[in-house]
């Protein structure tokens, strides 16, 4: 029998498994509520940090196989020019980059939702206009990226804690394109500068790329098991047009230094991504991570296989979550079919994250309905 490490590295290198990984992810922001949680289980989570040990303990309290999220930590990062000046106010940061080639601004305010969620928000982006352009380049080239050994060190601990429960997944920037519309620009001025300064935002981007390669060739040399680029990309912020421009040629470059080094390629991609998964499947990533199905998505497994091809693997969110629960039949109804289009489909994971608007003893409904059709029994 495999170990849920071997059975979940099987799924995603195209074979067989012997069971459908169901596995865990537990993060500020995605965190289950704490009314009527176990209290063995709420010690154990404490106070959840990005990067720490929150989606172990929670998937193994739960019976789930694991697939813990960590950054890329054997990265030491430090500037050599650009200045930083960063005041706090509260759950307000404002940060002031200062370059050769002007400053930058952006002001993040942290939102704290009332079921636990933690999140940061942009609500001023460093990019107003293309003027700007010159002095995010010049950050991302001011950067010096080398080993950290401790870094190394952790990730080594955390795949050790895990051991043959599960796998590492090493997080690191999305696209320029998605890091554009995410962290530096947001969407409208995003719009605006691939409509009327292309070629600035072009030359922008191809430094920004040179530095996240930079990053992925150090990083890939930790005990992750799998590079997970985050870009939750969805249609709505990136056409299908401009992932074709700027992010195919990018995303084999990125693969092929993951494969080099043995490790797998994820693009993570939350959204309504139906319209890209052809573009996908011209590449050599090997994962769609946090595919979404409706209701929050807009293509099923079954859909998105034929679009996707066979040799992409789909790392995909138990919705069913998401939606409202009081028809308990209709909800195990909508995950068995989700489960059944998986076994179907063949090369998918299913992965179930916290909800703070949800109990654990409605999170452990959905697992065990995702146990009843083909899910590894605890």
């Amino acid at each position: 029998m495999l170990t849920p490490r071997e059975n979940l590295l099987e799924v995603l290198r195209g074979n067989v498994p012997e069971w459908l990984p169901v596995t865990g992810h537990c993060d500020p922001y995605n965190q289950p509520s704490r009314e009527g949680m176990p209290p063995e289980l709420a010690e154990a989570l404490g106070e959840v940090h990005w990067g720490g040990t929150a989606t172990v303990t929670f998937s193994r309290y739960l019976g789930l196989d694991i697939m813990d999220w960590l950054g890329m930590p054997a990265l030491r990062i430090t500037r050599r020019n650009v200045e930083v000046e960063q005041v706090v106010d509260g759950d307000v940061t404002t940060r002031t980059w200062h370059t050769g080639a002007g400053d930058l601004c952006e002001v993040i305010r942290v939102l704290r939702e009332p079921g636990g969620a933690v999140s940061s928000n942009w609500i001023e982006h460093p990019i107003k206009t293309a003027a700007d352009l010159e002095a995010l380049a010049a950050i991302h080239e001011d950067e010096l990226i080398e080993l950290d050994e401790a870094g190394v060190e952790r990730t080594r601990e955390r795949a050790e804690l895990i051991g043959s429960d599960g796998i590492v997944l090493g997080t690191m920037a999305g696209t320029p394109l998605g890091m554009m519309y995410r962290v530096y620009s947001g969407v409208a001025t995003l719009a605006y500068l691939w409509a009327d300064a292309r070629s600035a935002l072009l030359d922008c981007l191809g430094v920004m790329e040179a530095n996240y390669l930079r990053r992925l060739q150090i990083g890939v040399e930790s005990a992750i098991d799998a590079v997970v680029s985050v870009d939750d990309t969805s249609t709505t912020a990136i056409s299908p047009g401009m992932f074709e421009a700027c992010n195919l040629d990018l995303t084999d470059a990125r693969a092929d230094a993951a494969h080099a080094a043995g490790k797998l390629y994820f693009h993570h991609s939350c959204g309504l991504i139906r319209d890209l998964l052809g573009l996908y499947s011209q590449t050599r990533m090997d994962a769609v991570h946090a595919f979404t199905v409706p209701p929050i998505g807009n293509v099923t497994i079954a859909e998105g296989r034929p679009l996707l091809g066979d040799a992409i693997a789909i790392v995909a969110g138990v919705e069913a979550l998401s939606g409202p629960m009081d028809d308990r039949q209709a909800v195990r109804e909508s995950v068995h079919r989700m489960a059944r289009e998986a076994g179907s489909s063949g090369g998918v994971v299913l992965s179930v994250a916290g909800y703070p608007n949800r109990t654990i003893e409605q999170t452990q409904f959905c697992i065990d309905c995702c146990r009843e059709v083909g899910g590894r029994q605890r």
